[in-house]
């Protein structure tokens, strides 16, 4: 069972991590090719957010789920924003 200490704290590390990639998804739209660097680690950071959420989902309850199948969305949503970017 996924405590609810676990599930905030992975929710608060998404939430950082999709801030800063969305700030690097701004930068990237206005930089074009400035900062790969940056960007790329952006990615990297959802995609381990996204399977965090996925792991830990497996020990929550229905509540949790709930939380972190939205944040889920969240993450995958710009995950394909920045895929598609013209970078």
């Amino acid at each position: 069972m996924a405590t609810r200490q676990s599930v905030t704290e992975c929710l608060d590390r998404c939430t950082n991590s999709y801030d800063y990639a969305r700030n690097q998804f701004a930068e990237g739209s206005k930089q074009e090719h400035y900062n790969d660097t940056e960007y790329t680690k952006a990615q990297q950071m959802l995609e381990d957010a996204v399977n965090e959420c996925n792991s830990l989902t497996l020990s929550a309850n229905n509540q949790q789920k709930e939380q972190l199948y939205r944040m889920r969305l969240q993450l995958q949503q710009l995950q394909n924003e920045m895929i598609l970017l013209d970078h």
